[in-house]
């Protein structure tokens, strides 16, 4: 049995530096640096020969044109994203390609694979369905649907026809489903009877109907994946397979504008009036290709596994359009990672050869916490690439994540971006480097991200922390709206320094050579004795001792100090909670960041709530402290160790 490839090495001079080894600079799409200050020096030049990798039925005219909060991509240029993904791969030759691997979680389920070509007939079958229900170009459609591959087909289907969709995360409650059909005006929804979580059935068609009571859904379309015989609305509901049963797999693709409406993506929806990101077909298409050729090295011998779910904007566009564009192989996985054991994720990867592997911190943290052997059970040798995305990856994480999964072979691609901007913005390429925990890297070629003083525009130097921002010409994939709501676009993205900046809301810092070290949201900031503290620091320290296996920190009020840190750790098995671990900690704290970041209350839970996605709900942790309504909680995968937390604080409700 051969060696596996080494494709990063130890940097000797620094700690914790890794960079590509020759092998992989010979593999990689992108390896010399150069393309940093030549695509700085003619950022649109470089877009635009980027945009030459996709296929436009009309060539654009002008490549970028700026106005306040009315930026375009491409003008004039014609497209279909659903082309892109598809037809011109099966005209290339490749149509027996396995496009998806769907890996459904009972293990006795059949796995299914589909080729490009059999993806396509698919996809034009059930556009034609739509087309028959009356859905035209710029009608919007909802998809309230799991990780199965009629969520891909049914992206696809709208995208062929001109009618933007707006996913609903699956796990989200009908109350959340409802606000996103009302702002859409969706007409149409596509559900299905359920799906498995954890070896259960969960009834997602019995949501789905409480979620369109209200709305101006005429239509619902469900996906029988159960097969339990869901309840039915007459005149209404339609089985999904039995639309199919008769449709054609002929639908030529619609011409679409540059600047037509692709998706729309609600986020912010567990307090106030969800906020309706709108992306547009050709900047996006041009954006989410490229960094994925590029970020994840594929060439066509990849399997690639986004973890990510498709209701999130990492599964619209790194398992869903950004794979697809490229004419890789993508994999989606059906249930839980600890599901029917916490090996679940590294057999899957052992059983379809995967190379580049996408996940987030939270997830790495709880493969940690469940222990080394895991993974061990598993031959990860395939993997080439290991990606992140989500949050910032702490110190601990991001070397087991090398290590275990990585085999301290691959190097980790450590992704900064957001749902509103499409894509990814900040990574280090594979090619190139360095790779460093807590470091994401630099700038994307192209991406003018830049770290400005706070109340005001000054780019501030190396070493000192800020407000990130980015700067022109503005990305391709960035957002070009809320969706019927301009002036909140305008209030939340760009009032901080004006149209000519898109304000991430995150805080950063620079590097000597350009590399960004994401400190944390902004909203996420405290002020602590006249300190500002991201809580992002405080948890990469605490997380840097060898017991603790994933922290949060909040803020709370302060008399004296005005805020103060919470810290709401999980300890790993064997440690004790007890006052001697809680000194250790504060002394980490004090060595790593100072006093000044020292917790006030250090709560050593069991479990802190979380999202399906693996997010940690810090919203709800922060009202906890801070005695404060603690609103939805529907969307947790966990509700119940909110009680727990309540008898471990103070919350008085």
């Amino acid at each position: 049995m051969t060696e596996p490839i080494k494709w990063v090495e130890k940097d000797r001079s620094a700690k914790n530096v890794f960079w590509p080894t020759e092998e992989m600079k010979r593999h990689a799409w992108v390896a010399d640096e150069a393309i940093y200050e030549q695509a700085a020096a003619d950022p649109e030049g470089f877009w635009a020969k980027q945009a030459e990798e996709i296929s436009w039925i009309k060539r654009w005219g002008k490549t970028y044109q700026f106005e306040p909060h009315n930026y375009k991509w491409f003008v004039g240029g014609k497209l279909n994203i659903s082309f892109n993904s598809l037809d011109r791969h099966i005209e290339a030759g490749k149509g027996d390609k396995i496009a998806l691997i769907w890996e459904p979680e009972p293990t006795e389920t059949e796995v299914i694979k589909l080729t490009y070509t059999e993806l396509h007939r698919e996809v034009c079958k059930f556009a034609n369905v739509l087309k028959g229900l009356g859905v035209k170009k710029g009608d919007r459609v909802g998809i309230y649907l799991p990780m199965i591959p009629e969520a891909v087909v049914a992206m696809q289907a709208c995208a062929r026809i001109g009618a933007p969709h707006s996913v609903v995360f699956s796990a989200f409650s009908p109350e959340s489903l409802r606000d996103r059909l009302i702002d859409a005006g969706a007409k149409i929804l596509i559900t299905a009877d359920g799906y498995f979580r954890r070896t259960k059935k969960i009834d997602l068609k019995r949501n789905a109907d409480a979620g369109v009571e209200g709305t101006d859904v005429e239509k619902v379309i469900v996906v029988n994946r159960l097969g339990d015989g869901a309840q039915m609305t007459a005149d209404r509901d339609l089985w999904y397979h039995e639309l199919m049963a008769d449709a054609s797999d002929h639908c030529l693709p619609e011409e679409m504008d540059s600047e037509d409406l692709l998706f729309i993506l609600y986020t912010s929806g567990t307090t106030g009036k969800p906020k309706g990101v709108v992306h547009t077909t050709g900047g996006y298409a041009v954006q989410a290709a490229i960094t994925t050729k590029w970020n994840f090295n594929l060439h066509d011998d990849d399997v690639f596994w986004c973890t990510a779910d498709v209701g999130w904007i990492t599964g619209h566009t790194y398992v869903n359009y950004g794979p697809l564009m490229n004419g890789s192989t993508s994999v989606i996985y059906e249930g839980s990672p600890d599901a029917p054991d916490y090996g679940r994720m590294w057999a899957i990867i052992a059983k379809h050869k995967v190379t580049a592997l996408y996940t987030a911190p939270t997830a790495i943290r709880m493969c940690v916490k469940w222990g080394d052997q895991w993974p061990a059970k598993h031959n990860l040798s395939s993997l080439r690439i290991l990606g992140t995305v989500g949050e910032p990856i702490n110190l601990d994480a991001w070397l087991w994540y090398f290590e275990k999964i990585g085999g301290g072979r691959c190097p980790i691609i450590d992704t900064w971006w957001q749902t509103e901007t499409g894509a990814n913005m900040i990574n280090s390429l594979p090619g190139i480097g360095p790779f460093m925990p807590t470091i994401a890297g630099r700038p994307f070629p192209g991406i003018n991200a830049q770290i400005l003083e706070v109340g005001g525009k000054m780019q501030l130097p190396p070493g000192e922390g800020g407000y990130l921002a980015i700067g022109g010409p503005l990305p391709p994939a960035l957002l070009r709206g809320v969706y019927r709501d301009p002036e909140r676009f305008k209030d939340q993205y760009f009032s901080e320094y004006g149209p000519e900046y898109y304000f991430t809301g995150d805080g950063a810092r620079k590097d000597e050579p350009g590399n960004v070290r994401i400190t944390g949201r902004v909203d996420d900031v405290m002020n602590v004795a006249g300190h500002r503290l991201a809580t992002a620091e405080v948890e990469s320290a605490l997380a840097q001792n060898d017991k603790v296996s994933e922290v949060a920190v909040v803020s709370r009020p302060h008399d004296l100090k005005g805020e103060v840190p919470v810290a709401f750790v999980l300890l790993k098995v064997g440690a004790d909670h007890s006052d001697e671990i809680r000194k250790e900690l504060i002394k980490t704290v004090d060595s790593v960041i100072g006093p000044t970041a020292r917790p006030d209350e250090i709560v050593f839970v069991d479990n802190v709530p979380k999202t399906r996605s693996g997010k940690i709900m810090r919203r709800l942790l922060k009202s906890l402290v801070r005695n404060e309504p603690l609103g939805d909680t529907s969307t947790l995968v966990n509700p119940e160790c909110v009680d727990e937390l309540k008898g471990l604080t103070s919350y008085k409700g």
